[in-house]
């Protein structure tokens, strides 16, 4: 390996690092945010992605200071529960006091794409349950409009060509998930170049194609919250 690809490859590592570290105060702050809005009879909302594990794993701390938690996914789900906290169907949920979860991209209208882990069903279904949406990123995925991220739609399997001509379409480029499925049996398409200069009105448009489950645009539940790690400390927005 040459010297140039060594120096590369460390410079990776430390943004990975600083990332993760970014992440960390995000969920940091979100477990100082929401402590005090919890008792023992509260329902925590919990989604999907490497920022929201962070906030997991502090939860541990918490046990016995609320009720239970729902969770958007099994990977979720299974993680709250090596920690000894209990997973409730949401059906069973009188309300969900509050949702923590990560997002894809932020704008500053507090308004998401999420869905790069897949979960954006659950995720949607959750967010629309809760009293209160929490939102944890770092900097890098605050934008000042949506789009660059791919949009992804949850699709049912055998309505894929059918949903795919309908976005290319509406000037996206679809992009099949192969060999990906998510907990409620679909299929999932990133959907590259779309104009989401009107986040609401694409979100909207985009459900009312025949076989799309959900889409990842945030708009009709956008966060309550925004808490954002930079290097100058956590932003709340």
């Amino acid at each position: 390996m040459s010297q140039n690809n060594q120096s590369q490859d460390r410079q990776k590592d430390r943004q990975k690092d600083r990332q993760a570290l970014l992440k960390s105060e995000a969920a940091r702050a979100a477990f100082d945010y929401v402590v005090p809005k919890l008792d023992g009879d509260s329902i925590l909302g919990i989604g999907t992605g490497s920022t929201t594990d962070h906030f997991i794993d502090l939860l541990a701390d918490l046990r016995g200071h609320f009720d239970a938690a729902v969770a958007s996914s099994s990977r979720s789900e299974e993680r709250l529960r090596s920690l000894g906290i209990q997973v409730i169907d949401l059906n069973a949920a009188p309300e969900v006091t509050l949702y923590v979860d990560g997002a894809d991209e932020v704008n500053p209208s507090r308004q998401m794409i999420k869905g790069g882990g897949g979960a954006l069903t659950l995720e949607k279904i959750i967010a629309a349950s809760a009293n209160e949406f929490v939102c944890i990123v770092d900097n890098s995925k605050v934008v000042d409009q949506l789009g660059e991220f791919p949009l992804p739609v949850e699709v049912i399997p055998m309505a894929r060509g059918l949903v795919a001509r309908a976005l290319t379409g509406l000037g996206g480029q679809p992009v099949w998930r192969e060999g990906f499925i998510t907990d409620s049996g679909n299929i999932i398409l990133d959907v590259h170049h779309l104009d989401l200069s009107a986040p609401s009105a694409m979100e909207s448009r985009i459900n009312n194609i025949v076989g799309v489950v959900c889409n990842g645009i945030f708009a009709a539940h956008a966060a309550d919250v925004v808490l954002s790690a930079g290097e100058g400390g956590v932003r709340r927005f």
